[in-house]
């Protein structure tokens, strides 16, 4: 089988090498930088600025890292140890997240209550186990109050762990392409718009759509090969329905978590956070295939509309819209769909159940309330032991989606609206319907200290959907 191809960038960042599994790299995104481990370790440098930047083919002042958007691609080995540092040249305060990873919440680590002032520089220091599950997961600011405001501005990066799953011989022969999906708002000469306060409340969105900063890229689909679609949605508020038009595609990966064998699929929902792997078969005639985001409904626009407001943005997501273009290449070697991926490990029997409600009301100035009340640094609202299972019931009465997710720790979604969910994988985000239900069966594994959980509609996080959980040493 041939070796990968990586779809993203042509232009390396000083002092990264390629990872021995993969082979040259292809570029739909010109000066697109990429930084990769060498020698099990990772080091990167990533400055946090206001930067006029090409976008899908105009210059707009955005938020970028290390002036590009979306961010550098991060790329490392199970087992690696990494080492950033983070510049803050904004005008705020602002920090990282290393959105999925399973890492200590304290310290250098995944610390989201650190916070790099406007002139200083933030130092980041972890190891990933050397079992860390391999995927596609993402870092981006989480200053509570500013998250959302930096991550529509632009600050959003790809990571990517490889591990187990990169070791399945089909995936290894599969070219792959990374697709960072964000929304912006411009005015005509390419400066962000400040959203009206009522978008803020429903969280805002932008009648621009990007893949990779532009739109839509020309993917090489090699026929008779393989193609690793590897997706992230990196908007706001923004919740994407894909598609990839007369052609079919199979999910082999959630939020890093993979399947146990591949799923053909005919639509993708993928709300704010989330991540997804599909595998594409270069197995249907020789043509090109429109992946496209279709209309979809998160409840703004008719909670919005209702009130005689018709937001900028969200009542524009109505028609779909062309993400990406597959395109059949030249013939190679065939590689089949694997039959089989990993197993998926159960997470073992609960010990307790909890139940969080997701609801809009007013607490302490804040409008986007969990079980009643809104974010409290000072406050600890879960309290867990570590090498526990615990059941979360969490209920959504607000009439518009809320995407769930959870620090440091994946969960297996059991229930949809009561309804059992086949075969449960691991994630750390989950949407919830207007009016729906999940039910979480959680992990807490391997790292002490305080994170939190919230709401991916990044306003919401700030304006009070947000919870703080203390996970504590067993006695």
């Amino acid at each position: 089988m041939k070796r990968r191809q990586l779809l993203w960038g042509a232009i390396a960042t000083t002092g990264s090498v390629l990872l021995a599994r993969c082979a040259t790299v292809l570029s739909p995104t010109p000066g697109r930088s990429r930084v990769v481990s060498q020698a099990g370790e990772l080091v990167a440098d990533l400055t946090a600025a206001e930067t006029w930047q090409p976008l899908a083919g105009r210059q707009a002042r955005l938020l970028s890292y290390s002036g590009q958007v979306p961010g550098p691609l991060l790329e490392m080995n199970a087992g690696d140890r990494v080492q950033l540092r983070l510049h803050n040249r904004l005008t705020q305060p602002t920090n990282l997240h290393f959105h999925g990873l399973h890492i200590p919440p304290t310290d250098q680590a995944d610390n989201v209550f650190r916070v790099a002032a406007s002139g200083e520089t933030l130092n980041y220091a972890f190891d990933l186990s050397p079992d860390h599950p391999g995927g596609l997961f993402w870092y981006h600011p989480h200053h509570h109050g500013t998250v959302a405001e930096q991550v529509f501005g632009g600050l959003a990066g790809p990571l990517i762990v490889r591990g187990a799953i990169d070791q399945v011989p089909e995936i290894q022969a599969a070219d792959e392409a990374v697709l960072v999906l964000q929304d912006f708002d411009l005015d005509r000469r390419g400066n962000r718009r400040e959203p009206m306060p009522m978008f803020r409340r429903w969280g805002r969105e932008g009648d621009l759509i990007t893949v990779n900063g532009d739109r839509p890229p020309q993917l090489p689909l090699p026929q008779n090969g393989l193609l690793r679609l590897r997706l992230l949605n990196a908007s706001a508020s923004r919740i994407y329905r894909l598609r990839l038009q007369n052609h079919p595609w199979h999910l082999i990966g959630l939020d890093g978590g993979a399947l146990a064998a591949p799923t053909e699929i005919d639509e993708l929902i993928l709300a704010p956070g989330e991540r997804a792997d599909l595998l594409v078969a270069g197995q249907r005639d020789p043509a090109a295939y429109d992946l496209v985001s279709l209309p979809y409904d998160r409840g703004i626009a008719n909670m919005m509309h209702g009130m005689g407001h018709h937001p900028r943005g969200g009542d524009r997501n109505t028609a779909p819209q062309s993400l990406a273009i597959l395109t059949y290449t030249e013939t190679t070697t065939p590689t089949p769909l694997p039959t089989a991926l990993l197993p998926v490990v159960a997470p073992g029997e609960p010990i307790r159940r909890r139940e969080f409600v997701l609801d809009h009301g007013i607490n302490q100035g804040q409008f986007f309330l969990i079980n009643g009340r809104g974010f409290d640094h000072h406050r600890i609202d879960t309290r867990v032991q570590l090498g526990t299972v615990e059941d979360w019931h969490i209920l959504n009465k607000a009439g518009m989606d809320h995407p769930f997710h959870l620090h440091t720790n994946g969960f297996q979604v059991l229930r949809r609206d009561g309804q059992p969910v086949a075969d449960p994988v691991w994630k750390d985000t989950v949407n919830i319907p207007a009016y729906g239900s999940i039910d979480l069966r959680v992990a807490f594994a391997d790292f002490p200290g305080v994170t939190v959980y919230h709401c991916h509609i990044l306003d919401h996080e700030d304006q009070g959907m947000m919870g703080q959980i203390e996970m504590q040493p067993s006695a």
